[in-house]
This record gives C-alpha cells, sequence and structure tokens, in this order.
C-alpha cells in the first residue's frame, strides 16, 4: 500500500463531508419493517426472567416455596446453585437477571411462628426489566403468605403466623436509573449510526457523480481507496465516542466504572467493523439512496431492536432471538454495560471481544474484495 495514495483519498473524503451534509432519507419501507417487528417480534411484558436459586434448607417446605416461581410463566429457573461465587457469576456474564437465596432455616421458623428473611439479588443494569421482575417476585410470595398462612393457622393453630420477610437487594443500579442502561446502549445506536450509514453513501456517490471513473484511472488500489475513504469516517466516530462518554458523565452523571481504555478498544473494533459494512453496502448497491435505504434494515433498526438496547432478548420468540446472533451491537452492549455498571474486564467480556474483532476484520476484508476498479 502506498500512505500517499492512502492520504490524497482520505484528504477528499474529508474535504467531501464538508461540503455535503445532508442528511440521509429514509425509504417507503422503512415504517413496514417497524411494524413487522413491533407487532410480532417485540413484546412490553417481561416473560421467563432468567433465575438462579440457592436452596440453602434444601427441605419438603423450600422446595413446594420454590415450585411457584417455577410454576410461574415470568420466570425461568435457569438452574440451583451452593455458593455466591457461581451465583454472581451468573449475574456478570448476564445469564441469570433474579437469584434467591433460601435461608437453611426456612422450614423451621415457617412452622414455628417467626419471620422468614428470604434473600433476591436482581441485576440492575436494566432498570425496567429489574424493576418489573422484582415486581412478579412480590405478587408470587404475596400469593405464597396467603396460602401459608392459613395452612399453618389450621394445622398448628397458630392465630397470627408470620409471613415470609422478603429482602430483595439491587445490584449495578440499585435505584432503578434507566439513564444507567440508556446511556452505554446509546453508544452503540450512535457508533453504528454515523459508521454505517454514512459510509453507505460514500462510493455510491462516486459512482452517482461520475468521479468513480476518474478514481478508477488513477494508480489508487482498491484496498487503499477503501482505507483511505475509511480514516475519516473512523476518526468522526471516533469524536463522537469521545462526546458521547463525556456526556454520559458529566451531563447524566452515569458512572464509568470500568476501565476506559478497554471501552475505547471494543469500540474501536465496533466502529471499524460498521464502517466496512457501510462501505460494503456501498460498493454493493451504487445508489444513494438504496445505499440509505440498505444500510437503515441492516444496521440502525438491528441495533435499536434486536440488540437488548431496548427490549430484553430473552422475551423475543425463539426465530427472533436466533436472528439477534448475526446483530454486531448484541455484543457490543454486553461489553459496554458490562464495563459501564459491572466494572468486568476482557477475562469476562472476551467471548464478546472475539466476535468485535472477526466483524471488524470479516467487514473490511470483504469491503476490500467487492471493489472493482471497473466500470460493469
Amino acid at each position: 500500500m502506498n500512505l500517499r495514495r492512502i492520504k490524497a483519498v482520505s484528504r477528499k473524503e474529508f474535504i467531501q463531508i464538508l461540503r455535503d451534509p445532508r442528511s440521509l432519507g429514509l425509504g417507503l419501507g422503512i415504517p413496514i419493517i417497524l411494524i413487522v417487528l413491533f407487532g410480532y417480534g417485540l413484546s412490553l411484558d417481561i416473560q421467563h426472567v432468567p433465575m438462579a436459586i440457592w436452596d440453602q434448607d434444601n427441605t419438603k417446605a423450600s422446595v413446594e416455596f420454590t415450585l411457584n416461581f417455577r410454576n410461574s410463566i415470568y420466570f425461568e429457573i435457569i438452574g440451583y446453585y451452593d455458593n455466591y461465587r457461581d451465583l454472581e457469576h451468573l449475574l456478570d456474564h448476564g445469564k441469570a437477571i433474579m437469584i434467591m437465596v433460601i435461608p437453611k432455616d426456612f422450614s423451621r421458623k415457617l412452622y414455628s411462628n417467626q419471620s422468614v428473611p428470604l434473600q433476591i439479588i436482581l441485576d440492575g443494569s436494566d432498570a425496567n426489566t429489574a424493576s418489573i421482575a422484582i415486581g412478579y417476585a412480590k405478587n408470587v410470595i404475596n400469593t405464597y403468605n396467603t396460602n401459608i398462612l392459613t395452612e399453618v393457622s389450621e394445622k398448628y393453630g397458630i392465630a397470627n403466623p408470620e409471613p415470609i420477610d422478603l429482602r430483595s437487594r439491587v445490584w449495578f443500579n440499585q435505584n432503578f436509573e434507566s439513564k444507567y442502561f440508556i446511556v452505554p446502549g446509546l453508544i452503540a445506536v450512535i457508533i453504528m449510526t454515523i459508521a454505517a450509514l454514512l459510509t453507505s453513501l460514500t462510493v455510491a456517490r462516486e459512482w452517482e457523480r461520475g468521479t468513480m471513473e476518474q478514481l478508477i484511472s488513477t494508480p489508487v488500489r482498491p484496498s487503499e481507496l477503501v482505507i483511505g475513504k475509511f480514516i475519516p469516517y473512523f476518526a468522526i466516530g471516533l469524536i463522537d465516542l469521545t462526546i458521547a462518554v463525556l456526556m454520559g458523565r458529566f451531563v447524566f452523571t452515569v458512572p464509568l466504572k470500568g476501565s476506559i481504555i478497554l471501552l475505547f478498544a471494543l469500540s474501536a473494533l465496533f466502529l471499524a467493523g460498521s464502517l466496512g459494512l457501510g462501505i460494503t453496502i456501498s460498493i454493493v448497491t451504487k445508489n444513494q439512496l438504496l445505499a440509505s435505504q440498505v444500510a437503515i434494515l441492516t444496521s440502525f433498526l438491528p441495533t435499536t431492536l434486536l440488540s437488548g438496547f431496548t427490549y430484553e432478548i430473552f422475551n423475543m420468540p425463539k426465530v427472533i432471538q436466533g436472528i439477534t446472533y448475526l446483530v454486531p451491537a448484541r455484543y457490543f452492549i454486553v461489553c459496554l454495560r458490562g464495563i459501564y455498571l459491572k466494572k468486568v474486564g476482557l477475562v469476562t467480556l472476551w467471548p464478546q471481544a472475539t466476535f468485535l474483532v472477526f466483524f471488524a476484520l470479516g467487514m473490511m476484508f470483504v469491503a476490500t474484495r467487492k471493489f472493482k476498479k471497473k466500470i460493469l
């Protein structure tokens, strides 16, 4: 590669960006896609909340109590554990939203007219889901209390037996503040919007204006042209990322608990892949209107609706859940919320980071291979 030629292409693209600040238009098919996604693929009702249980008592009474959660459509018990280390691991990796710890003297206190403490730990990184989940848990426990009070009173002659004393604790977002999970997720939306939507027009614009013939006649190689167009938008993306992080910290007061270096490193990978996707779309379509529509359908909408940013993935139909594995933002948002709220590092986020590496390399490779110095 010739750095001089790459610099010339980048300079040209910077000038073009400054001269053409037009907003991107939305296609007529977007409302249809939105209706299909919202009507069939998404639901505002939270069901099948992943839940882990540590039954320290392990008696008939405690097992019967857990059956109330197993038989509820709102909870899905993913397993039974016997230590806090495994439970913390589940929360850190997002495999469980709620954890319930039943004390070892559960049955004894239940049938001896004593209050029974019950610990519930919630992942508060998504305040909406956590608040709804604790509400569901309280309803299940209240129903159980009503039934058990009647049973204990009749069986043991206790006039006013004590109900279960629920003691819940929320991790990562104790006050259920929605901005704590919205702001990190918005970084993914901003990066994908700037990267995929803007770069989707860059090559198509050259074809429509007739300047591509001039570029083809130059010694610039396909890889140099792609990288030259990549650099200006990569710089813009990093600036937008910096602005988003600063506004999140000083405007919305969202704390960044994890490593800012890791945040920028993973964001750079996601940005590179998004730019590669946009350039590939632009090369294939060769039309700005079509390119903008395809970019919205393949980047902005999936990032907003199918990444876990707006709606919980586990609450979607199985078919839609399968599709979300193809959405890069799904992995990036896990990284963002893990770094922001849970202070986790690469040891925990390496599966998502690996996917982002392949996403970035793969999209840049495809963009380079798709561009041909030919006039068809």
